[in-house]
């Protein structure tokens, strides 16, 4: 059963759940078909090899976070919530891409309670809808005739810097799983987070969407710097419950860090920390690709042991606490408005408060 939201947080879920409408409406509307008239047999298998599995995965999302907080961006800059638009929806693309080509590297075999992509479709014929939905990134704010076009570069640019940031963290994770490193710090950990995570999960939203809706540089930095931290907060609490979470909720999910031997911070930290046998005995699980509950279950102790579980719990509520403090700060100087100090305040309680 999933937590009720708390006080606190409230009022950041009640905003998604008002944005939600009206961003699911935007993806329908801009759903893409094939570029050039074809034939019945044609358009049809263009529509079930590329097009279809793409607008079924995107679908298939969630709370919409990512849109919903460039909408956000634009209403704290005392903007229009659709001038963001195109912006968040962009992002969600860009999210279908990362997931369905984050599944491929991962082998992972479920993702939203259903068949990866790649299991359902193939593997080709799911990167070609991740690239789809990259391609699509773009044109769904070069087509954005309603937005300013030097307001329409500049998120353009912004989505961009998004990419390739991501690009470099996602390196960043896949060498050091493929090479078998254990010597990941955890500076380290958090450089490739900010990038991997942080710039596409928050930090680029509220930025682009408040420079869509014709922000200052001053309160679009201010967003993306409150964003980095959020970001990571969000970020931390997933890589928690993943070790100590609900196994009813995270289901087939619940413990694949370890099956996958990811370098979470819990996970860095504890190696960081722990005695050389105990560490070598955690470096052994996580190397073994191991399935048993009861490995498992060992290597999130050792974990424990070496403080992993609290310094994560610790950072993520830090980096909430940093984010709502920016919020605070921003409002003060009177960059964004009251409201939305008060729903960013809501929404870092929203992506700690999961762990709680």
């Amino acid at each position: 059963m999933t937590q009720a939201p708390s006080a606190r947080s409230r009022a950041f879920v009640g905003y998604l759940a008002q944005k939600l409408p009206v961003v699911e409406e935007a993806l329908t509307r801009t759903v893409a078909h094939p570029l050039a008239k074809a034939d019945g047999g044609t358009a049809d298998d263009l529509e079930r090899y590329l097009y279809a599995p793409l607008e079924r995965f995107t679908a298939s999302g969630g709370k919409r976070v990512r849109p919903v907080l460039a909408l956000l961006g634009a209403e704290a800059v005392c903007g229009r919530a659709a001038d963001a638009l195109s912006c968040g929806v962009a992002i969600e693309l860009f999210q279908s891409a990362a997931l369905i080509h984050d599944d491929i590297a991962d082998k992972s075999e479920l993702r939203r309670g259903e068949p990866c992509l790649y299991v359902s479709e193939g593997t080709g014929c799911a990167l070609n809808a991740g690239d789809l939905a990259l391609a699509r990134v773009f044109e769904v704010v070069l087509d954005d005739e309603s937005l300013q076009p030097e307001r329409r570069l500049r998120v353009l640019g912004e989505l961009v810097r998004m990419e390739r940031h991501t690009l470099e963290g996602q390196a960043l994770d896949l060498g050091w799983a493929r090479d078998e490193r254990w010597d990941v710090t955890s500076a380290d950990y958090l450089y490739m987070v900010d990038s991997k995570t942080s710039w596409y999960s928050a930090a680029i939203p509220l930025r682009a969407g408040a420079l869509a809706a014709g922000g200052s540089e001053v309160a679009a930095q201010g967003l993306f710097e409150l964003g980095l931290a959020a970001g990571a907060a969000f970020q931390l609490t997933d890589d928690l419950l993943n070790l100590v979470g609900d196994p009813q909720i995270q289901g087939k999910d619940f413990r694949s860090d370890v099956t996958e031997g990811k370098r979470t911070l819990a996970v860095v930290w504890a190696l960081e920390h722990l005695a050389s046998s105990e560490r070598a005995e955690l470096v052994a699980l996580l190397g073994s690709q191991t399935t048993s509950a009861e490995e498992l279950a060992r290597a999130v102790d050792l974990i424990g042991r070496g403080g992993g579980l609290g310094r994560c719990r610790a950072l993520a509520r830090e980096r909430a606490d940093a984010a709502a403090e920016q919020s605070r700060a921003l409002a003060e100087a009177g960059h964004i408005t009251a409201e939305a100090c008060g729903l960013l305040c809501s929404m870092a309680d929203f992506f700690v408060e999961r762990a709680d």
